[in-house]
């Protein structure tokens, strides 16, 4: 199926239009003084015309259920008649564990060292751990390549210094990967996942 332009967007951030959309999956977090543990994600990149993208993410943990039978579809039939019937645990009850929001954009001076089919890319990041972060780096070919340009944090936020982030669009869907340098701690892996495109 050809990839089609969302209606509406600005040429500005043609490069970054098979961003848009909703797309939700899972993943991995882990990191020094954080035990590995599987999540899930909500991610929607949304425009409203103007030459940037807004981005928004939720990730939660996800938790075991208690009773094995939850998860079980053949165990899914009450065993009394006048009992409700079980069901599948509601995955957006599982805990937060981070949040984002931002807006991407596409700078218009081009960088000499870019190839014809790249383009220079910024994002700019909120996180309510009491940290701000701008990206700078290039988009082509489905892919995405940034690094941190400047991360500042509150006298009570997490003690991020730097990050590095991925995002390819492989066989349709959204892969990304984020390294972090936080906490005394060099650059390393943080999170990754995979994400689908979710159909409004």
């Amino acid at each position: 199926m050809p990839f089609v332009l969302p209606e509406g967007l600005a040429p500005e951030v043609y490069p970054l239009a098979w961003l848009v959309g909703r797309w939700r999956g899972e993943g991995v977090v882990g990191y020094p003084g954080i035990e590995e543990r599987a999540f899930t994600q909500d991610l929607e990149v949304t425009h409203d015309g103007g030459p940037y993208l807004a981005y928004r993410t939720t990730i939660r943990l996800v938790v075991a259920p208690d009773d094995v039978a939850a998860i079980d579809p053949d165990a899914l039939v009450a065993v009394d008649p006048d009992s409700p019937p079980a069901t599948l645990p509601d995955p957006t009850a599982d805990p937060v564990w981070s949040t984002e929001s931002g807006y991407w954009r596409v700078p218009p001076e081009r960088p000499a060292d870019l190839s014809p089919d790249q383009h220079p890319v910024e994002l700019l990041l909120a996180d309510p751990s009491g940290h701000v972060a701008v990206y700078v780096g290039m988009v082509g070919n489905g892919r995405i390549d940034l690094a941190s340009d400047l991360v500042a944090h509150t006298a009570t936020g997490a003690e991020v210094n730097a990050g590095r982030r991925l995002y390819g669009l492989v066989e349709g869907d959204l892969m990304w990967a984020h390294d972090l340098a936080a906490f005394g701690h060099p650059m390393q892996s943080y999170a990754s996942g995979r994400l689908v495109r979710v159909e409004d």
